[in-house]
């Protein structure tokens, strides 16, 4: 088979599979600019990989995903038969690891979600509204949702009786179901009694999350704002860790603040891993396990759980 349909159908595979696989696929695609994609995948030579690859310098996020790509296309190549073997290079250096997500203490969340501090961070702002801002970030942390998941929420999506939002079409291509707790629900009714949209027609499709004339959140504005709201609350990184924590790390610290949860009312973490995994919408397991490992107070609960167990309490589990 040609290496240019080898590749077309190792993305088409891997997007059946439910992964957008953009990324990958736009590199697969570039690196037939250094190749024949008209010849046989085993023409290819490790020159040609090289090229690609590029660069004497130090080894950067965009040359590690370019060796991902194609490691993970050659793989796919001599398990069908495409190619015998694979002429990627040995060894590759990596880039150096990055720092782990912040895991918010408690005192930081409540210094972020202060309606004081929202509103000094948000001065003189014409299109991001305080109270729209303060319900987005509770949203990431008590749901745990991705930006984008939480800024393309609808009117339609979100059903606050039942307490219930609707994520549609997902990092991964799909939609889930993802309840709340009453605390949330509550806020979020609130906000919808109160959205400060002016003077546009509203309908189901409108966004939950919008700016004053009702566009869509922009992740620039908001990020803009979620850096001066870290400067006023007081909020930094800790040693070892990131010197600024993300807008992001509010999901991953609702994982992690969820399993330390579980662990203090003894509860059987490993089988309940996958509930977790499908509310965050994660493709596997994989993507839910790092947070196992991800803060001293989690491996303390995981601790005292298992101290339970070796001495046979009462509550300990098998």
């Amino acid at each position: 088979m040609k290496l240019r349909d080898a590749i077309e159908h190792y993305v088409a595979w891997r997007q059946a599979h439910g992964v957008k696989f953009l990324t990958a696929r736009n590199l697969l695609r570039q690196f037939l600019q250094h190749a024949d994609g008209d010849a046989g995948c085993d023409a290819v030579t490790c020159a040609q990989v090289q090229a690609f690859l590029a660069g004497t310098g130090p080894v950067t996020r965009h040359r590690e995903n370019k060796h991902y790509a194609l490691a993970g296309f050659w793989r796919y190549a001599i398990s069908r038969g495409h190619a015998l073997s694979s002429p990627l290079p040995e060894s590759e250096r990596r880039p150096p690891l990055q720092a782990p997500p912040h895991i918010y203490s408690r005192d930081q969340l409540q210094r972020l979600f202060d309606p004081d501090h929202i509103d000094n961070a948000l001065q003189g702002s014409r299109q991001l509204d305080p109270a729209t801002f303060r319900t987005l970030l509770l949203m990431l942390y008590g749901a745990g949702l991705r930006f984008g998941e939480a800024t393309a929420l609808t009117l339609f999506d979100v059903d606050t009786a039942e307490a219930i939002l609707t994520i549609r079409d997902t990092k991964f291509q799909k939609s889930r179901l993802v309840p709340v707790g009453p605390q949330l629900a509550g806020i979020l009714d609130a906000h919808l009694s109160v959205r400060p949209v002016k003077g546009v027609a509203e309908s189901a499709t409108s966004f939950l999350l919008a700016n004053r004339d009702g566009t869509r959140l922009a992740s620039s504005t908001v990020q803009a704002a979620f850096d001066r709201l870290r400067c006023v609350a007081d909020v930094h990184g800790r040693a070892g860790g990131r010197k600024n924590p993300r807008l992001h790390d509010l999901r991953h610290t609702f994982a992690v603040h969820r399993l330390i949860a579980w662990y203090r009312q003894g509860a059987d973490v490993q089988r309940l891993l996958p509930a977790l995994s499908t509310y965050l919408g994660h493709s596997d397991l994989e993507g839910t396990k790092v947070y196992m490992t991800m803060t001293p107070d989690l491996l303390a609960q995981a601790s005292l759980l298992f101290a339970r167990y070796a001495g046979g309490g009462s509550d300990a589990r098998p």
